[in-house]
């Protein structure tokens, strides 16, 4: 925005206290203000279509729809939302999905306090924000070409496949992640064994417990 009027941002995140401190540390600036927010995709979706915010701070996590869902719906017509990231997950296997999602943007929340403000004026200005180490990355990689393989396995999971992978990691059994997720038993048992195939795990227990210790270490437990 050039025209020098307030930019105004809708944040989506299931933490209060994470809402509540980023529209502190938002509002301290005097060309942004936060004019809504919502702690679940259906909700933001209803929301943003009605405030029209110029952009989206979201967190991958949610209830229901992803967050990763919810950036393809806000960035494309009607509400064509410019869309930033934010997530405790690990930017290796994240962040380049959220671009192909429609992001512009994808930055850690420990990273949120020094890096926000700075986040959202580059996201407004329609740039690119991401970190220095994943810039990095994403420019060796296009040099080695696609054919490189992944930092980690889980990396060549798809995003629902990463989806399921993750709630399996959180405790949830085949029917609440279907659920969750809107989908089959059936069709969560047939992710649940492409994501072991792919990971070369030998059955449901090694898939639970590595998958766990997948989600703990994304928390930094």
């Amino acid at each position: 925005m050039t025209d020098g009027s307030t930019v105004r941002i809708f944040i989506v995140d299931d933490h209060p206290i994470v809402r509540e401190g980023l529209t502190q540390l938002i509002n301290r600036e005097p060309d942004l203000e936060v004019c809504g927010e919502a702690s679940d995709a259906a909700t933001a979706l209803r929301a943003i279509g009605k405030l029209k915010p110029d952009v989206a701070v979201v967190d991958i996590s949610l209830g229901g729809m992803s967050g990763l869902q919810l950036v393809k719906q806000i960035t494309a017509p009607p509400n064509k939302v410019a869309a930033l990231v934010l997530s405790m997950h690990d930017e290796r296997v994240y962040a380049e999905r959220a671009l192909h999602a429609g992001a512009q943007g994808y930055i850690m929340k420990q990273q949120a306090t020094k890096k926000m403000v700075a986040a959202i004026r580059r996201v407004v200005a329609g740039d690119v924000y991401l970190s220095e180490q994943l810039t990095a990355r994403m420019m060796h990689k296009l040099v080695r070409g696609k054919s490189a393989a992944p930092a980690s396995p889980v990396e060549a999971l798809t995003d629902r496949e990463l989806e399921v992978f993750e709630l399996v990691g959180k405790g949830y059994k085949a029917g609440q992640i279907g659920e969750q997720l809107h989908l089959s038993v059936k069709t969560v048992e047939t992710y649940r064994e492409h994501i072991k195939n792919k990971l070369d795990l030998a059955d449901a227990t090694e898939l639970t417990r590595h998958a766990i210790e997948w989600v703990h270490g994304e928390r930094g437990e």
